[in-house]
């Protein structure tokens, strides 16, 4: 097996990094030249949930650089940067090249238009990974992967997808990865949107009564677009029920709600907005494919989303620099 893996952030140097680690015959694209020459030199340097090592592997700065075919075809890039990319990987597939989104947001309407359903497979990573730095990769969580084709007519070879996959966590193989997907997408739009506006970190976030209600109605929205859309939404890491909290609305119920979001900013006290990291590096964030897709399914059948489109404005107005990170931003959030 031949394997490319484009996109070498937390991710994308970690799959790479474990892949390589059990000898897979891996190449790796990254965004700049001088990272190139470390990887190929010193190697990513791979700390937490998988050990101490370091691997070199052949990296390339450009995709058209490669004069090579490949049997999987690993996209770890952010979602903006997803098309370009697939305009250029046909030269480097075969027949029966499997194309593996590894984003957080849905793109696959790209992957198909582009590469074709033939080629997708859809993937949901459950492991969390930090960069420290060009080379320097801590993998902080773990977690399942799950895995699946958009379309029967796919060609590729999932038990393959799943054999390299599973080199870095347990992976499966699932009937609906769509329905997976969105399951994501939707504590993504939480977590990421708000990070990105409040400044803050998710557990001092969520200490906020007002900042919970948010979070629970960003919930609500999405599943309200789901139910029209005929999308059954499973619990996302198989503990967190979306419709239990869209059901819940008596004093007692919304009770539980809050206290549901308060064991979750609990838990995960410390983690911090991949969109507001993303500000802070002074880079564009995922918005349009997180709450944005959100908003574009509800367009598409007829459900509003004015809270999701709310905050869509909002983080446009931080990249641009009309906003500041800052928790004051949450009294400019009105939907009701």
């Amino acid at each position: 097996m031949k394997i490319l893996l484009i996109g070498a952030g937390a991710i994308g140097g970690s799959i790479a990094a474990c892949l390589k680690k059990r000898n897979v015959d891996v190449t790796l694209v990254v965004k700049h030249d001088c990272y190139v020459k470390l990887i190929q030199e010193k190697g990513i340097h791979i700390t937490g949930q998988k050990g101490d090592f370091i691997v070199k592997m052949p990296s390339f700065a450009r995709i058209e650089e490669i004069q090579d075919t490949f049997d999987i075809i690993f996209i770890a890039t952010k979602a903006y940067d997803v098309e370009e990319i697939l305009k250029k990987i046909t030269p480097l597939m075969k027949k029966n090249t499997s194309v593996v989104s590894l984003q957080n947001g849905i793109c696959l309407d790209l992957y198909q238009n582009y590469v074709g359903e033939k080629h997708t497979v859809g993937c949901v990573v459950g492991f969390g990974a930090t960069m420290n730095g060009f080379g320097n990769i801590k993998i902080t969580s773990t977690g399942t992967l799950e895995i699946g084709k958009i379309s029967d007519e796919f060609k590729g070879d999932l038990n393959a997808v799943q054999d390299c996959l599973s080199a870095v966590f347990t992976t499966n193989i699932v009937d609906n990865i769509y329905e997976f997907l969105y399951s994501k997408l939707i504590i993504n739009s939480c977590i990421t949107s708000l990070g990105a506006i409040t400044g803050k970190p998710l557990g001092e976030m969520l200490k906020q009564k007002g900042i919970r209600e948010i979070f629970i109605d960003i919930i609500k929205e999405a599943i309200t677009v789901a139910n029209k859309k005929q999308i059954n939404v499973p619990p996302y890491g198989g503990k967190l029920d979306y419709y239990k909290i869209y059901r819940r609305n008596s004093k007692l119920g919304n009770w539980i709600n809050h206290l549901i979001i308060k064991i979750v900013g609990k838990k995960y006290s410390q983690l911090k907005s991949s969109s507001l990291q993303s500000l802070e590096r002074g880079q564009k964030t995922e918005i349009d494919y997180f709450n944005g897709y959100i908003e574009r399914l509800g367009k598409s059948v007829g459900v509003p989303t004015p809270l999701n489109e709310c905050l869509v404005q909002m983080v446009k107005e931080l990249e641009t620099g009309k906003r500041k990170p800052q928790m004051e931003n949450v009294l400019d959030i009105q939907y009701k």
